[in-house]
């Protein structure tokens, strides 16, 4: 057996996402392929700090490609902003003699990442999020596999709605982002979408309810991002408050973390492998400092300076696109 060429770490951080697991193992078998041996670091930074590591090999990560979740666990770190500890976790970095390290997460890991590559660690990130608010991809590990799990949701949620001649509100997650909320109203035919990036009154809201029901609609359906400006407790207490001079009924249902759990979908899986692979190969060519994304359908290499700290943008093709099919 060839000796051993290079020494890595692997974590993921910060929220969980499907399709983590099919990163780590891509990174593990990129890894071993280039003769590397696979430092795994259990529930994120906060596991670097306690030296929580596993070795890990090809084998170790057989069968984990259809699972949720993450072999590795994941934890936020909030102590990591600071100064002696990002020193700490270099040092214990040294004493295990990690050469480069792979960080798999959302905007906090992307900051964590940062704070090390700025010491002149080789650090690179992987954007797994369903918030999708990573700047430097245009669809992050997990969107995918949570949309459709937004989908199914709402097309239940239209069963039971048509049955009743009700209108139902449908929180998702994301943050301040309104991708998820955005493309699931287009896909699953939602009469109103609310979003932090397109600002909409709660009787605005209702307008486009009852013009859904004026067109005949047997139900209307209102898909709400927990970040917008009138969210959907805010949405709820308003239709309850003015229920009679409104006309109809409303049901608020959230999804929350039900979003998050299950197993990826076939394009998780892919994009999940292709970003592992891709992380190595920019590793095994000394490029780091970056994060690794598809964009336009290419990967590409975005510098951690910009990725940590900007978000990625709805596209405004989008919005429109709402707009013209919401009629």
């Amino acid at each position: 057996m060839a000796p051993v060429k290079k020494k890595i770490g692997v974590l993921t951080s910060g929220g969980d996402s499907p399709g983590m697991n099919a990163a780590i193992r891509s990174v593990v078998r990129t890894a071993v392929y280039q003769n590397w041996q696979v430092c795994g670091i259990r529930s994120g930074f906060s596991g670097l700090l306690t030296q929580d590591f596993v070795f890990l090999g090809a084998r170790d990560v057989s069968g984990i490609i259809q699972q949720g979740g993450t072999i590795l666990k994941s934890a936020r770190a909030p102590e990591f902003t600071q100064e002696a500890i990002q020193q700490r976790a270099l040092k214990l970095l040294e004493e295990q003699h990690i050469e480069g390290l792979i960080v798999i997460g959302g905007n906090g890991s992307h900051a964590g990442a940062l704070a090390l590559s700025l010491k002149g660690f080789p650090v690179i990130a992987i954007g797994a999020t369903i918030d999708n608010d990573v700047f430097g991809t245009d669809v992050a590990i997990g969107v995918d596999t949570a949309l459709n799990i937004t989908l199914e949701a709402m097309d239940r949620l239209k069963v039971t709605a048509a049955s009743h001649q009700r209108a139902f509100l449908l929180e998702v997650m994301g943050r301040h982002c309104g991708y998820l909320a955005l493309v699931a109203g287009i896909t699953g035919g939602a009469e109103a979408v609310v979003i932090p990036e397109l600002d909409m009154t709660p009787e605005a809201v209702a307008d486009q309810l009852r013009r859904a029901y004026e067109r005949g609609h047997a139900h209307a359906i209102a898909v709400v991002a927990e970040g917008a400006r009138h969210n959907a407790d805010e949405l709820d207490s308003y239709f309850r408050k003015y229920e009679s001079r409104l006309g109809f009924e409303l049901r608020t249902t959230k999804l929350g973390y039900v979003q998050r759990g299950g197993a990826p979908g076939a394009c998780d899986r892919l994009l999940a492998s292709q970003l592992g692979a891709a992380a190595c190969d920019h590793l095994a060519q000394d490029q780091h400092g970056t994060s690794i994304g598809i964009v336009k359908g290419r990967l590409t290499a975005t510098p951690l300076a910009l990725a940590a700290v900007r978000e990625h943008s709805l596209d405004p093709d989008l919005i429109e696109l709402y707009r013209v099919l919401a009629i």
